[in-house]
């Protein structure tokens, strides 16, 4: 691989990894995603650095320029990542409707508990007041004016 090549891709690779860290740091990107991007920017830094091993690989391969086999080897980790981060995304989106089924028969409960009324208690007589009932006694109670 040229040296302006190899340069380019370390470069790269060290930007990836300055902007995860950058992304954890102001909380943008969680700690178990970052160790994804991490290993991916890992995995193109050590190809870039090492190109035996990258020129190895792509004669394995079958490539016939070492930079492309890292641009190969790139956009399989790219690839990847969609992938998990599809899977994420269904897994979620599966837990977002559970959420909202379970908040709608929440809400359905407490829409019927409030709609429903107990029956009225038997009205009782007071001694010089009139006749009053349970709830007009309680309510006189909680203002002060128990008589």
């Amino acid at each position: 691989m040229p040296l302006t090549t190899q340069l380019v891709a370390i470069a790269f690779a060290l930007f990836v990894f300055s902007l995860v860290f950058e992304m954890v740091r102001r909380r943008h990107l969680r700690e178990r995603y970052a160790i994804v991007w991490l290993a991916a920017a890992l995995a193109l830094l050590i190809l870039a650095a090492w190109t035996q091993l990258l020129s190895a690989l792509s004669n394995a391969v079958g490539i016939a320029t070492p930079a492309n086999a890292f641009f190969v080897v790139a956009f399989a980790f790219l690839l990847l990542l969609v992938l998990h981060f599809s899977m994420v995304v269904s897994r979620l989106s599966d837990e977002t409707r559970v959420l909202a089924q379970r908040l709608a028969l929440l809400e359905e409960q407490v829409r019927t508990t409030k709609n429903f009324s107990p029956p009225e208690q038997p009205t009782e007589t007071a001694p010089g007041n009139g006749v009053r009932s349970d709830t007009e006694r309680s309510r006189r109670v909680r203002a002060g004016t128990s008589t």
